[in-house]
């Protein structure tokens, strides 16, 4: 079974005791590791929270919240399988990715296109539960995510247009609520692209030595040996940008000490961060969930004050 699944799996639970024929499925959309829905996920909750989806604890939306998961859940995987199509003969080359089911045949083409039409039609169903306004944002979001897998063929900076569908979510969540005060929902949506940017340009550094012989891009070839400042400057400005959405929201001082946790947090990574060492680089990639839970604690705060 280790031959079956790729080394930073965190291959437990329901997906260790699949058959394996139905493990590949699982594996295919990444349900063995739930770090990607969550990366998804915080930016819709920051979203919703911000916008004032939880004033009290009994009447927050927690509806509109899980049903915002069950999509992230849905669409990652769906944007994982169709990934793996595409990149099928880059994931042969690269010893990181070689063993995913279309790359290393477990799951033929068309089982994969078949799957990754199921995952949208559960991606649907959530989309089917908000208002039209928010049906549309998320609509949108299509072209940049089928484009995002060539990224890499184009650019050294694949991981920014990742930010760009990673921190969709924020748009929808917002516009699940309310349509005033784009300055801030802007600056939010900046401020988790220079996020996802960071996150994973630290996951990239897995695959440095591959990418170079494959030629794939990466933001972690591009910076170099200054990785590790380069990280540091876009985890800086995600806070800058976050503390400005906060600050047109609601312009007090206070408001913003409710980022510090988080700020705490991504200073902590990048001061631990070696470069050199994968298991280092996981670690501190996987972190980022928990910087996820930390900014929509602080969105919850400032847009509910």
């Amino acid at each position: 079974m280790a031959d079956a699944i790729v080394p930073d799996s965190e291959h437990k639970g329901l997906v260790a005791a699949l058959p394996q024929g139905l493990r590949n499925y699982a594996l295919l959309a990444r349900f063995d590791r739930p770090i990607g829905w969550w990366l998804l996920f915080w930016p819709c909750a920051w979203g919703v929270l911000l916008a004032g989806g939880a004033q009290t604890l009994a009447g927050a939306r927690w509806g509109l919240i899980a049903w915002l998961l069950a999509g992230a859940i849905a669409m990652r995987g769906a944007g994982c399988v169709y990934n793996d199509i595409v990149d099928a003969d880059l994931d042969r080359q690269v010893a990181r990715t070689a063993a995913r089911p279309v790359a290393s045949g477990a799951v033929g083409r068309k089982a994969a296109w078949a799957w990754l039409l199921l995952l949208c039609m559960a991606g649907l169903a959530v989309l089917l539960q908000l208002r039209w306004q928010a049906r549309l944002v998320a609509l949108a979001s299509i072209a940049p995510v089928a484009a995002y897998p060539f990224m890499k063929r184009v650019t050294w900076w694949p991981q920014a247009w990742l930010g760009l569908v990673f921190s969709w979510g924020a748009l929808v969540g917002w516009a699940e609520l309310r349509s005033d005060h784009i300055a801030v929902l802007a600056a939010l949506y900046a401020g988790s692209i220079a996020w996802v940017i960071g996150y994973d340009t630290i996951y990239a550094l897995q695959d440095r030595e591959d990418d170079a012989l494959v030629g794939i891009r990466s933001s972690a070839r591009r910076m170099g040996r200054h990785v590790r400042g380069g990280v540091g400057a876009c985890y800086a400005a995600a806070a800058g940008f976050w503390a400005l959405a906060f600050w047109l929201l609601r312009p007090d001082g206070l408001a913003l000490l409710a980022l510090l946790p988080a700020v705490l947090h991504l200073a902590w990574q990048v001061l631990t961060l070696d470069p050199d060492d994968g298991d280092n680089a996981l670690a501190r990639f996987r972190a980022n969930r928990f910087t996820g839970l930390l900014v929509a604690l602080a969105c919850w705060v400032v847009g509910n004050a």
